[in-house]
């Protein structure tokens, strides 16, 4: 068998299974379904249109540009010179009504007067020279205060002060405790051997007065 009635053969074997093919796809419905799914694609396709591309519209055109006009540059005039003032004329005729000076003779002023220094006065008196009472004479003959036993023991110790008035004669008119010792016993025993005492009295320029006169005692333990 030569090649081309080999190839006319094998045409008509594959007509023959397309028919056959089709005739069973008839009778089993898959024709059907196939043309029921291959037309609406084709009906879709043909009326779903392709979306339009967006043109953007020309922008409006701008206002013309105006040139800017220059102002109009003002020239300066030139300043005209003052007029001429009058001239003032010297008249040497006063005037009618110009009153009439009349030239005073300088007043004389009073002369100076120097101020007189003050004589000064007497000088004052010196004050009077104070005397203090005294206590310590010799002839006095004052015994030292006594020490308190009870004092002693206890160790107590200090000083008093005691302010006296001491009258004309020498003798203790009022006594008062000015410091304290610290100790009862030792400012009662002070206290009254001073208003024992004799003194010197006072004197204020030479004139023998009462006065008052501080005393210290000490009480020492030796």
């Amino acid at each position: 068998m030569s090649p081309t009635s080999r190839h006319h053969l094998l045409i008509a074997g594959c007509v023959v299974l397309f028919h056959l093919g089709a005739l069973w796809a008839l009778q089993t419905g898959l024709l059907q379904r196939a043309v029921a799914v291959i037309v609406p694609v084709q009906l879709l396709s043909e009326f779903i249109a392709p979306p339009r591309p967006n043109v953007a519209s020309p922008p409006p055109p701008s206002p013309p540009m105006r040139k800017p006009v220059a102002p109009a540059v003002r020239h300066p005039t030139a300043a005209l010179p003052p007029p001429p003032m009058p001239l003032a004329i010297a008249d040497p005729t006063p005037a009618p009504q110009t009153p009439v000076g009349v030239v005073q003779p300088p007043v004389a002023l009073a002369p100076m007067r120097t101020p007189v220094a003050a004589t000064p006065g007497p000088p004052a008196p010196p004050p009077p020279q104070v005397e203090l009472p005294s206590s310590d004479a010799d002839y006095l003959q004052n015994p030292t205060p006594a020490y308190p036993a009870h004092s002693r023991r206890l160790g107590e110790q200090g000083k008093v002060i005691v302010r006296v008035l001491i009258g004309v004669d020498g003798v203790a008119r009022k006594a008062e405790i000015r410091q304290s010792s610290g100790f009862e016993r030792l400012d009662q025993s002070a206290l009254a051997t001073v208003q024992r005492w004799r003194y010197v009295p006072g004197k204020r320029a030479g004139v023998v007065e009462a006065m008052w006169f501080s005393i210290p005692v000490n009480f020492v333990l030796e």
